[in-house]
């Protein structure tokens, strides 16, 4: 895979009781071609925050991203999607870039990527201070990878994949830690649907941007953004 390239800033203003996004805030408002210098604070442009960003500097993270191509390129919605769990790598703060280590697992077993990543949905599964399961992450990942369970023979696609992997090993640590297992469902309604909710709506503004060089919307919804702080153990 080829590294995702860098997603441009995405620009939100408010100008003929419309939302007019673009990648940069124009002389003129595309819609009525009025000069926009003088604007009324209501009108002034803000930052949309990118929902993506580079697995391999997230520490202790669970990770989405498509199976072929990047999300704001390739996925049309229906693609497979691939998924892992990172090291601390991401976390530490050396002289020299050291890229963290994006353990998921395929076909050929347990793969620890240091690349093709850099395009992700991330959820981080620590909570703020908990440096005593920090220190142990990665040993606990490796072991856990390392055991029988994970080989390439075992795998299958629909019963014995990806999220298997990740979804075992996020409540391999929650049992660690004394508390209560999560399925499938409930992990995935609760952590992951909300971001790639946000997610599907960047990609649509984003291409939108692409094509006609702004997107306007009537009165989009009030978004309530997941806690960024908040882990799942």
């Amino acid at each position: 895979m080829h590294p995702a390239e860098a997603a441009k800033p995405l620009i939100k203003f408010n100008h003929c009781k419309k939302y007019i996004y673009s990648f940069s805030v124009p002389l003129c408002c595309p819609l009525c071609q009025q000069v926009m210098s003088s604007r009324k604070l209501e009108e002034a442009p803000v930052s949309i925050s990118n929902p993506f960003t580079n697995g391999h500097q997230e520490k202790c993270s669970f990770l989405l991203r498509p199976t072929q191509g990047t999300f704001l390129r390739e996925y049309d919605g229906r693609s497979d999607l691939h998924v892992g769990i990172t090291n601390t790598n991401g976390f530490r703060m050396t002289p020299v870039l050291v890229a963290g280590v994006v353990y998921n697992y395929t076909m050929h077993g347990v793969q620890r990527d240091e690349a093709g990543w850099e395009q992700s949905v991330s959820i981080p599964l620590l909570q703020p201070g908990m440096y005593g399961l920090m220190d142990q992450w990665d040993k606990y990942l490796e072991d856990f990878s390392t055991s029988g369970a994970w080989l390439p023979q075992r795998y299958e696609e629909d019963h014995h994949n990806c999220y298997s992997y990740t979804l075992t090993f996020i409540n391999c640590v929650l049992t660690t830690e004394g508390k209560g297992q999560l399925d499938k469902g409930e992990f995935t309604e609760k952590y992951v649907v909300p971001r790639t909710r946000k997610a599907s709506k960047y990609i649509t503004l984003y291409r939108g941007i692409e094509e006609h060089g702004f997107y306007v919307t009537d009165c989009p919804e009030e978004e309530t953004n997941p806690s960024e702080g908040s882990g799942v153990c």
